[in-house]
């Protein structure tokens, strides 16, 4: 049998990262192997992936030196960045960058990086109908991946460019799920109005690339977008109410009052809500879920991962 082509992948204890590592295992006659780069070897997410056949290697997306030794030998390279580890543009510009040019440097074959459009190009940064953050953004955590699509491009890296869609996973980990109202009454507030949002379970990221990989260079030097589902907030409350069997209302609020609430990255959810309200077609036309199901036939709905997941929703 022919030598296994390895994969890299970046983020390899993350939502993304971890789903393509586990579809990669879950393939063992599929001609690749997994090679997880992850901060810390020795960390328990690490060793579980190392029991279930990965190949785990130490690298870190703001050591580039490190990258290029992650990457040597490997056939294909899976880059991420983690926005929301530290709030800054800059840094995660800086660490595509890093993870482009170690890709360059070790003669990979084929990168994923994973993108988002950079919604400057739709709301200039002249545009009053929503605020400008840290100086040059409109929505930070997608202007600056937006961005760096020119630094692989002007690097020559071979690309495939994978816009992604709001985590099912966000519902569990960024607060974002229901909460109970002075009325005792679940609420899901999302300021969306009536339009469709696209969304999609952390692990079919990860089942999607690994289609992309196996096409071989069928989608290099393309911009390809995935999702699992695009529902309304009034049909994700409806999906909620189902699974936890009692009324989960819609509550729409304006972008300005969601940015006020106040967490940890407020003003950037509001202004991405806003952005995906206001271009709310070309957002999911951009994400076509035929083509994310060719490339994972096992691509679930929102109901379906409300299913498996309720009970690691928190009900505040």
């Amino acid at each position: 049998m022919a030598e296994k082509k390895i994969i890299a992948v970046v983020g390899s204890t993350g939502q993304q990262g971890s789903g393509l590592v586990k579809a990669i295992l879950a393939d063992p006659s599929g001609g690749f192997a997994a090679r997880a780069i992850t901060r810390d070897p020795n960390s328990d997410k690490a060793k579980e992936l190392a029991r279930l056949g990965a190949e785990v290697v130490a690298g870190d997306v703001d050591d580039e030196d490190s990258l290029k030794k992650a990457f040597a030998g490997a056939y294909g390279a899976y880059c991420v960045t983690f926005f929301w580890a530290h709030f800054s543009p800059e840094q995660e510009t800086a660490q595509a960058a890093a993870q482009a040019r170690a890709a360059k440097a070790a003669g990979v074959k084929h990168v994923i990086w994973s993108t988002l459009e950079d919604s400057r190009k739709w709301i200039p940064l002249s545009d009053t109908r929503m605020p400008t953050l840290k100086d040059k953004y409109k929505v930070p955590h997608f202007d600056a991946k937006g961005e760096a699509d020119q630094i692989f491009t002007s690097l020559g890296v071979p690309t495939t460019f994978l816009l992604t869609s709001f985590y099912c996973e966000n519902f569990i980990y960024f607060g974002a799920g229901p909460k109970k109202g002075p009325d005792g009454v679940l609420a899901l507030t999302m300021p969306l109005g009536d339009k469709k949002f696209p969304g999609i379970a952390s692990d079919d990221i990860g089942a999607c690339a690994y289609g992309i990989f196996k096409a071989g260079d069928t989608y290099i030097g393309k911009r390809v977008g995935i999702a699992g589902e695009h529902l309304t907030g009034a049909e994700l409350a409806a999906a909620f109410s189902k699974a936890f069997g009692e009324t989960v209302r819609y509550n729409e609020v304006a972008p300005e009052v969601y940015r006020s609430f106040g967490f940890p990255g407020a003003d950037d959810m509001g202004n991405m809500y806003q952005f995906n309200r206001d271009f709310a077609d070309v957002f999911c036309a951009a994400r076509s879920l035929a083509f994310s199901r060719g490339l994972n036939p096992g691509l679930k709905t929102f109901s379906a991962w409300l299913a498996e997941n309720k009970g690691r929703i928190p009900l505040e």
